[in-house]
């Protein structure tokens, strides 16, 4: 199984309870194609950087899914025949979060390796104490 991000935009005229009912629904057609949701984002209202349909802002919903290629398709055919979503993209994440994990352990042993080459510091040297003046004049 992948791991895939999914982010659509509903129409602003839709109402929040059908919105939760439209995140419902897909969290269903995911379980139903043998997917798992990870996570689920509502990203709230915003505005659109250019019109998509007439519209100048929509409200972002975006899943984090554990799935395969069936899971995806089904997920993104239902988007396409429901009327409230205006977008839609969905992003494989596997090679970006492999990558990640490999710059990571690259980066702690890059630290580790730096950490036992540097010699400790020495020990500042002790000054001897500066002669006291006698304040009698």
């Amino acid at each position: 199984m992948r791991n895939y991000e999914m982010i659509f935009i509903v129409r602003p005229d839709v109402a929040d309870d059908d919105v939760q009912k439209l995140i419902t629904q897909m969290e269903g057609v995911v379980a139903s194609a043998g997917g798992k949701v990870e996570k689920v984002e509502k990203m709230g209202r915003r505005r659109l950087a250019y019109r998509v349909e007439k519209q100048r802002e929509g409200f972002y919903v975006l899943f984090y899914v554990q799935g395969t290629g069936d899971t995806v398709k089904e997920f993104e055919r239902r988007l396409k025949v429901t009327d409230a979503v205006i977008k839609h993209m969905t992003v494989c994440t596997d090679e970006i979060l492999q990558r990640a994990a490999k710059f990571k352990a690259l980066r702690t042993k890059q630290e580790a390796k730096r950490r036992r080459s540097k010699p400790a510091p020495a020990p500042a040297p002790i000054a001897p104490p500066a002669p006291a003046e006698n304040a009698q004049a």
